[in-house]
């Protein structure tokens, strides 16, 4: 009664955060698996691994600012500006000049807490209703599925919209999904697009020709176009194929620590047109202050010698490359032949994405009752917000982890395996 009572006294706000999330129950599950609350084989979640050698490096980095006692305390002691420390941007933006020839400087950089952070002040920043006319602009995913994170970020509810792909069946068990322009609207009423690439889920990463022309019908309404680059270059990498990243006047790219092995410092960085940045963090500062100094501190010496590259580069793309052929080969050697089901192309991030044509249960029954055996994934359906109708496809799909040791990854497959088995028998 006490419980119903305190959520009575709840904002519609406070209501809709708290109603079951699909990030929320996918950190908690993550957060309890890996801190041991719960005896798991952890197959959910986003958790980069812990690469011995990458782990090596930002102990040696943390060894070093401990060692400069007036670094350490100005890193623990002293607020940055709303928008990030001082000699990080700059870095940054130098950075990026210098391999990518973009045409920015610290202006065009902030620094926030973790990019989930950033995402949601993008989003509130550039959708939902707005001044004068009272337009409420639309957040507009051009493909579903998109990252589980985004979908319940919008304030009010409601104006984050996605567009249905096409599927290409590509031999016996593999499938992508592709952009399908032709349902695409980008109009005044979009406020922003966004697009992760690789994408999280499904590892797909959008070719260069379809980035350029989402990127070319953005610019032509005006419109900022969002590229979360949150397992893709230049840090950390996870990216199996060749691809660039495009710079126009109205686009944005987000990027993070976390996946190059620092979730802890929740460090979240956003490039792009100056009025942007500002807004951005003006909001970061009516938000939080300022943002956490510990993350830039380790990153930067890595920024400014090009380290980073390598480390991405050499360390942590072959080492999740592996990863995901490994995990593709169990899928084949244990899924039943006998059931109908693809595996997303793997062209990046840490994840498989399985389509069950014809399941018998939804995802969501699927994930309990392999929770139930001690299997954390994470079910499709969550990933499919903000279509126009509903799709029986989004009850078809899991997504895997394989960041973690392979003996968990090899059991989890196998206890998948049995559990899908028993799903058809019944």
């Amino acid at each position: 009664m006490a419980d119903e009572t305190v959520r009575c006294g709840l904002s519609m706000l406070g209501t809709r955060m708290t109603g079951g999330a699909g990030i929320v129950k996918l950190m908690d599950d993550l957060g309890r698996a890996m801190d041991g609350t719960v005896d798991a084989l952890m197959l959910g979640g986003g958790n980069p691994a812990a690469i011995p050698a990458v782990q090596a490096i930002w102990r040696e980095r943390m060894a070093e600012l401990l060692a400069d006692e007036a670094r350490f305390d100005r890193m623990l002691v002293n607020y940055d500006t709303p928008r990030g420390n001082a000699e990080f941007l700059e870095s940054m933006a130098a950075f990026l000049k210098r391999h990518y020839g973009w045409p920015v400087g610290p202006e065009n950089v902030a620094v926030l807490n973790g990019a989930q952070t950033a995402s949601y002040c993008l989003i509130n920043l550039l959708g939902g209703p707005g001044t004068g006319s009272g337009t409420t602009r639309r957040i507009l995913m051009p493909t579903s599925p998109e990252y589980i994170g985004y979908a319940d970020q919008s304030l009010p509810p409601g104006h984050i919209q996605s567009s249905r792909p096409d599927i290409e069946l590509i031999g016996d068990r593999d499938f992508r999904y592709r952009i399908a322009f032709d349902r695409l609207e980008i109009d005044p009423t979009v406020g922003a697009v966004f697009v992760s690439r690789p994408t999280n889920p499904t590892g797909n990463v959008i070719s260069d020709a379809d980035l350029q022309r989402l990127a070319n019908a953005c610019s032509a309404q005006g419109v900022p176009l969002v590229i979360d680059n949150a397992y893709g270059d230049p840090f950390p990498g996870a990216i199996f194929v060749e691809a660039t990243l495009p710079w126009t006047d109205t686009t944005l790219h987000m990027f993070t620590l976390s996946k190059i092995g620092l979730p802890g410092t929740r460090t979240g960085i956003v490039v792009g047109p100056a009025w942007v940045i500002d807004a951005l963090s003006a909001m970061n500062g009516v938000l939080g202050l300022a943002s956490g100094n510990v993350g830039q501190a380790l990153a930067l010496k890595l920024i400014q010698n090009d380290d980073i590259v390598r480390v991405s580069q050499e360390l942590i793309r072959p080492f999740y490359a592996q990863k995901s052929r490994q995990a593709r080969t169990w899928i084949a050697d244990y899924f039943p032949e006998t059931i109908d089901y693809r595996v997303h192309v793997s062209e990046g991030a840490f994840f498989l994405w399985v389509w069950f044509n014809d399941l018998p249960v939804s995802s969501r029954e699927l994930y309990e009752r392999l929770r139930r055996r001690g299997v954390l994934i994470v079910p499709g359906d969550y990933f499919f917000y903000g279509l126009d109708e509903p799709w029986d496809h989004a009850q078809q799909c899991i997504r895997l982890t394989v960041s973690q040791d392979d003996a968990c990854v090899e059991a989890g497959i196998r206890l998948i395996a049995d559990e899908l088995a028993a799903c058809w028998r019944r």
